[in-house]
C-alpha cells in the first residue's frame, strides 16, 4: 500500500525512533516498503536502516529533494508514497487514519489526485512551541502548503504527473505543496512529531528563511527564486 521514502545525513539517532514509528504500520501491511536515501552519512545511519530491514541507497553530496525524487524513482512496492523527514516522528495509530484517507481516495472520483499531510507538533514544553503549532496549523489550513516535516502522502501516479520533487537546494516540501494545490490537500488528524525548528540557524538566518517561504506560500512566488532569500 505505501512505499516510505526517507532521506538521511548523520540522522542515526533520529531515524531509529522514525523507524519504530513505522513498525506497527508495517506489521499490519500499511507499509510495504522503507527505502533509506543517504546523502553521506559518517556515523551508523546504514546500520540502524540494515537492522530495520530498509532499503538503502547512497547518493552522496545530493540534495535532500534529489534523494527524495530518487528514492520516489527506486520505490516498488507501494502504490502510495509517504515522504518523511528523519526527524518526524509519526503519533500512534497514525496508519489507521492514513489508510482511511487511501480508502476514502480510491471510491472518489478524483481521488488519485490528493495527497495528505499530518498535523504538526513541537517535542517541546511551553508557550513557543504552541505558539509554533498553531501557527504551522493556520499556514496549512490557509494555504495548504505543509512543511516537509510534517510528511507528504501522494499516489505514485499523481506524484509522477506533477513532475516529483525539482532539483532544489531547499524549499522542495513548499515547491510540491504549490504544485499539489489548496484544493487536493488533505490535512490528516494524526501528528507528525518533531524537534526540529525554524530558529536553530540564528534568528537573522531564521528571519530570512521565514520570509523566503512566506514568499512561496502566500505570494506564491516559485520556490526556485525565493531559496536565494532562503539561503
Amino acid at each position: 500500500m505505501i512505499s516510505v521514502i526517507i532521506p538521511t545525513e548523520n540522522s542515526e539517532v533520529d531515524l531509529a525512533h522514525a523507524l519504530a514509528a513505522l513498525v506497527p504500520a508495517a506489521a499490519e501491511g500499511v507499509v510495504r516498503e522503507v527505502i533509506v536515501v543517504d546523502g553521506g552519512s559518517s556515523d551508523n545511519t546504514e546500520r540502524v536502516a540494515d537492522a530495520a530491514g530498509c532499503v538503502w541507497a547512497s547518493r552522496n553530496g545530493a540534495s535532500r529533494s534529489e534523494r527524495l525524487a530518487y528514492g520516489a524513482s527506486i520505490a516498488k512496492r507501494g502504490d502510495w508514497l509517504l515522504f518523511l523527514r528523519p526527524e518526524t516522528l509519526l503519533e500512534g495509530g497514525w496508519h489507521h487514519e492514513a489508510q482511511a484517507f487511501i480508502e476514502r481516495a480510491a471510491r472518489a472520483p478524483n481521488g488519485s489526485r490528493t495527497a495528505a499531510s499530518f498535523r504538526l507538533r513541537y517535542e517541546a514544553f511551553g508557550v513557543s512551541a504552541r505558539f509554533s503549532e498553531s501557527v504551522a496549523a493556520l499556514r496549512s489550513q490557509l494555504l495548504g502548503m505543509p512543511y516537509g516535516n510534517q510528511g507528504l502522502l501522494i499516489t505514485r501516479q499523481f506524484y509522477k504527473k506533477l513532475g516529483g520533487h525539482r532539483p532544489l537546494p531547499e524549499l522542495e516540501d513548499l515547491d510540491i505543496a504549490k504544485r499539489i494545490g489548496r484544493g487536493r490537500m488533505v490535512f490528516l488528524r494524526a501528528a507528525a512529531v518533531t524537534s526540529g525548528t525554524s530558529g536553530q540557524s540564528g534568528v537573522i538566518s531564521g528571519i530570512r528563511q521565514a520570509f523566503a517561504r512566506f514568499c512561496v506560500g502566500a505570494l506564491r512566488i516559485p520556490a526556485s527564486v525565493a531559496v536565494k532569500l532562503h539561503g
